[in-house]
């Protein structure tokens, strides 16, 4: 089974957002979507969550449209982690989990544990009286990946997706690891997990399947090694890439340089050239 979106397009005041793409999530998979910014990411990670309708095409789950489903529905099968919450409630961040707990269906003793258990999980179980609102960035996404864990507790639900979007992006070096770590467990017990990453270094390391998305369309996809090539990436994203085998885990290395910083830097063309893989 997997949460699927078949020819979707999104027009919004007159502008294409995504242009007839398709794509599964799986269970048991991390997919990393990239791109430009403005490509669709978000669009698309909207219908996968049963929140925006398409204009053309069909989001589906178990063989139903996502809009068919009600919020409640929608809430024990997939959890979202936006870019930034606009949460001002002085809630501390024990009261923000329970909140994924409520929408999971679980309360009392049962709730407690597991919002206890998902604020460790995230890293966050020593925050858990503080007040939200006086978090730091990077503390508050934690603190909302601990909400979604204890939304899709994983003893009571086999069917989970978690859609992450730009998770990483108010987090320190480690902590970056931590929330792909996380994806990754999630997906060991069963989860699918969707992905919006800008750095394409931790897509290589954490995805199993990369989405490529350009000016709304999906304009690559497959694993790592067939996404992130140069031949791939250069147009799409208006620099040059050399991509390299990682020394120490089985996925690409990349390093991206401007243009004009290479015809500055007097570096030879040919240095530029992919290495063999």
């Amino acid at each position: 089974m997997a949460l699927q979106a078949r020819n979707i397009t999104v027009e919004r005041s007159g502008k294409r957002l995504l242009d007839s793409v398709s794509l599964s999530i799986n269970w048991g998979e991390v997919v990393a979507l990239i791109g430009p910014n403005g490509a669709g990411k978000s669009t698309l990670l909207k219908t996968f969550s049963g929140t925006l309708n398409p204009t053309h095409g069909a989001a589906t789950f178990a063989g139903r449209e996502l809009w068919e489903l009600s919020p409640a529905e929608r809430a024990r099968v997939i959890g979202v982690l936006p870019q930034e919450s606009s949460l001002s409630l002085p809630f501390t961040a024990m009261e923000v989990v329970a909140i994924g707990c409520q929408a999971g269906g679980a309360d009392g003793a049962q709730a407690e544990q597991i919002a206890r258990q998902a604020l460790a999980d995230a890293d966050v179980e020593h925050l858990s009286e503080r007040i939200y609102t006086t978090l730091s960035g990077g503390e508050r996404q934690r603190v909302h990946l601990a909400r979604v864990l204890a939304q899709l507790w994983r003893s009571r639900n086999r069917e989970r997706y978690f859609l992450f979007d730009e998770p990483t992006s108010s987090l320190d070096l480690a902590h970056q690891h931590r929330m792909l770590s996380v994806a990754r467990q999630c997906a060991a017990e069963g989860a699918g997990v969707l992905v919006i990453l800008h750095d394409l270094n931790l897509a290589a390391q954490y995805a199993d399947r990369i989405a490529l998305l350009h000016h709304g369309a999906l304009t690559a996809e497959g694993t790592p090694d067939h996404v992130l090539t140069p031949d791939v990436l250069d147009p799409v994203f208006q620099v040059t890439t050399c991509v390299f085998r990682h020394p120490g885990l089985p996925c690409p290395l990349i390093g991206a340089f401007g243009k004009q910083s290479i015809v500055d830097a007097g570096i030879p063309h040919d240095f530029m050239q992919p290495s063999s893989t």
